[in-house]
């Protein structure tokens, strides 16, 4: 089949999300100015630059207590930095659990049952035990064509790794599982890798 996405597709459910897939998932924790914090899964999730260490994700909506996006943005408007947990298989209910939308002052660390602890290099909290977080600083944002569309870039300036996701001095995957989002409700786990030389290498 072949559709033009501003003519509809015709089918129970929109498709697009199930073709890019798999993504990885940011599990995003912030901190507004007022001390309140959130967190929330983002699974317009990645990275984009080597030197220096990016990554960025993107807001496709909004909730009327925050001026035409959501939580996670509108703290980082107010305090320039947010912390990206990667979330494994075994964090899978409680990832779920944050997704929803609540009101501003709900507090998903504690709503979900998490543990927090403080960032290293930002003010902003953390959740315990996840295989690797990245802390960073907000680069910019970038606003994409249609409504509430909002791409957050940040610059890593601290990266946490679990010890025990670790092998050989290498971060391996197998060890935790990490969760990406399909399609609809539909997600996976990665269980096994391979690698792949490029051409002109050994």
């Amino acid at each position: 089949m072949f559709y033009r996405p501003k003519e509809g597709h015709g089918l129970p459910h929109n498709p697009f999300n199930a073709i890019v897939t798999p993504r990885p998932i940011g599990w995003i924790s912030t901190r507004g100015a007022d001390g309140s914090e959130n967190l929330a899964p983002y699974s317009f999730f990645n990275a984009v630059a080597y030197v220096p260490p990016q990554v960025m994700f993107a807001s496709t909506g909004h909730k009327a207590d925050r001026d035409g996006t959501k939580d996670s943005v509108a703290n980082i408007r107010e305090t320039g930095v947010f912390c990206v947990n990667i979330v494994e298989y075994s964090a899978r209910e409680a990832m779920n659990v944050t997704s929803g939308t609540y009101d501003k002052d709900v507090d998903e660390f504690d709503l979900a049952g998490l543990e927090r602890e403080e960032c290293q290099t930002i003010a902003c909290s953390r959740v315990v035990g996840t295989p690797a977080a990245l802390e960073c600083e907000l680069v910019d944002f970038v606003t994409p064509r249609g409504d509430n569309n909002i791409i957050v870039l940040g610059e890593v300036i601290g990266v946490h790794l679990r010890d025990d996701c670790m092998n050989n001095g290498q971060l391996d995957l197998t060890r935790y599982h990490p969760l990406a989002r399909l399609g609809y409700r539909d997600y996976t786990r990665v269980t096994e890798v391979f690698s792949l030389n490029r051409p002109g290498e050994t």
